[in-house]
């Protein structure tokens, strides 16, 4: 039996996925690995860290299916967007990597905005956030001089494994989209940019499409991991961009929301023309040629584990959520912002926090669970409307994935507010799949991203509005959308 292996290098862990040319997930295999804080905002992780846990993934998955050992025929990677790798000349990590939530770079985003103004959004779709990959360049530039001067090339997290397993250097759209140095549109490094912030062009790895080959597995390496014979390597995508594949949205008209710790309301776009103004994220998509637009909610699953932490510790999420098939639609007049650490889409306010607004004496916990649940769907609509009033969307399905596929009632909540069918993931297996999908292209096993979507993503029964509860949640979300404005000001420092 033939297989392709899909590699996702995550935040926290990387997860290993091993898939058949019926597009039937054989295992998956996970490895953590440790998150570096030396200060308060710096979040770093050491790049050999994420060459361990793939070498152990890799064998553990060899040990469970050992025809793998010499049946994988293609390999490809997800990884978490943004995070800085840098490199010397003879290809050394120079330093710890700094990754996507580290937020110390506030400075340089401010001069970046300053100094680029209406160009930043013209040639990268995107504003200026700590997140991104040019406002780290900048900050090692300016604080760490002696590290910058060594600097030959940067890489991001995925682009490194890459780089591990073939010895070859290079970067696809997807995640070059997340660097803030990427002309979006034009599918080149913007020399703008680089000349504008002296950063020299020759530190930016070359582009390539999700799906091409950039190698093979090294001959050492085989050997190292239990494998056998020649086994292409190919570019993978950004974790959402290969979420996207996995979950089968690859053509107009589908949404996704995906509620993890954070969460995403993502959209296919077939051209990079769109005018969002910078209000959403717009990338490019792992699907050659296409894009995707996306907002962020920063804590979707996080406001619920925050809530039950601090209310209910010693109970299940099951038994929290239980009771609130006993509150109407609306909890009666309460509301919940789930901007607890700030918020990005549609806000991008790091001052902000979250309310509870509306209490009387006639709510329950159950009003205020339920309340948790549809301010995290209301933060998810924000993007779904942006989407709508700037480019003309429509939304008649949207997969949903994560937390906020686990609760059925919480299904029919997204179902109503969102004004659209909601469908769950048969097997839901993560950017993991959709790095395998990638490499399953490449080797051939299907002619684009596309016809592999339509043969290996499959969805469980949809989930439809009620009628009357999408009238009564758009006047809810009116008055959602009024809290911000109303509240903004008495947190700003």
């Amino acid at each position: 039996m033939t297989y392709v292996l899909g590699l996702d290098l995550g935040t926290g862990s990387l997860k290993g996925l091993l898939m058949n040319k019926e597009g039937v997930v054989l295992t998956t295999k996970a490895a953590d690995y440790p998150l570096i804080t030396p200060q308060t905002g710096y979040s770093e992780q050491d790049p050999a860290e994420w060459l361990k846990a793939a070498e152990q993934v890799i064998k553990e998955i060899i040990e469970e299916t050992p025809d793998a050992s010499s049946g994988i025929e293609g390999i490809s990677f997800s990884g978490q967007m943004h995070s800085l790798v840098l490199l010397d000349k003879e290809n050394h990590v120079l330093r710890n990597a700094i990754l996507w939530n580290d937020v110390r770079t506030t400075q340089q985003c401010h001069e970046i905005t300053e100094v680029l103004k209406e160009d930043l959004i013209k040639i990268t779709k995107n504003r200026a956030l700590e997140g991104f990959t040019l406002p780290k360049l900048l900050w090692v530039k300016e604080n760490e001089p002696d590290i910058w001067q060594q600097a030959a090339h940067f890489l991001l997290p995925k682009d490194y494994l890459g780089y591990w397993m073939t010895g070859n250097q290079q970067m696809e759209y997807s995640d070059a989209a997340g660097t803030l140095i990427l002309d979006i549109e034009d599918k080149q490094w913007s020399k703008k940019i680089l000349s504008t912030f002296d950063i020299k062009e020759d530190i930016c790895p070359s582009l390539v499409y999700s799906t091409d080959c950039i190698g093979t597995v090294r001959e050492e390496l085989l050997e190292k991991l239990g494998l056998q014979g020649t086994i292409k390597v190919f570019a993978g995508g950004a974790d959402n961009g290969c979420a996207a594949v996995g979950t089968g949205i690859v053509k107009e008209g589908f949404g996704l929301a995906s509620i993890g710790t954070s969460g995403v309301f993502l959209s296919f776009e077939e051209t990079g023309d769109k005018e969002y103004e910078g209000d959403l994220h717009y990338f490019n998509h792992a699907v050659k040629d296409a894009y995707y637009s996306m907002g962020v909610t920063l804590a979707a699953g996080h406001s619920l584990t925050w809530y039950r932490n601090t209310f209910a510790k010693n109970e299940t999420y099951e038994e929290l959520l239980k009771g609130i098939t006993s509150v109407p639609a609306g909890s009666e007049g309460l509301y919940f912002t789930p901007y607890i650490v700030g918020e990005r889409t549609p806000h991008i306010d790091s001052q902000v926090r979250g309310t509870f607004i509306g209490i009387d004496t006639n709510h329950t916990r159950d009003h205020f669970t339920r309340a948790v649940l549809e301010g995290i769907t209301f933060s998810l609509k924000d993007s779904q409307v942006l989407m709508e009033e700037k480019a003309g969307k429509t939304f008649k399905k949207i997969i949903s994935v994560g937390g906020g596929a686990k609760n059925k009632e919480w299904l029919q909540m997204q179902a109503d507010i969102f004004d659209a069918s909601i469908v769950t993931m048969e097997t839901e297996q993560g950017p993991a799949m959709g790095a395998a999908m990638i490499a399953a292209v490449g080797v051939n096993w299907f002619a684009d991203l596309k016809i592999c979507a339509q043969e290996v993503v499959t969805y469980k029964e949809e989930i439809q509005s009620i009628p009357e509860n999408v009238k009564k949640y758009e006047a809810c979300y009116r008055k959602y959308r009024e809290i911000y404005p109303a509240t903004k000001d008495f947190f700003q420092k």
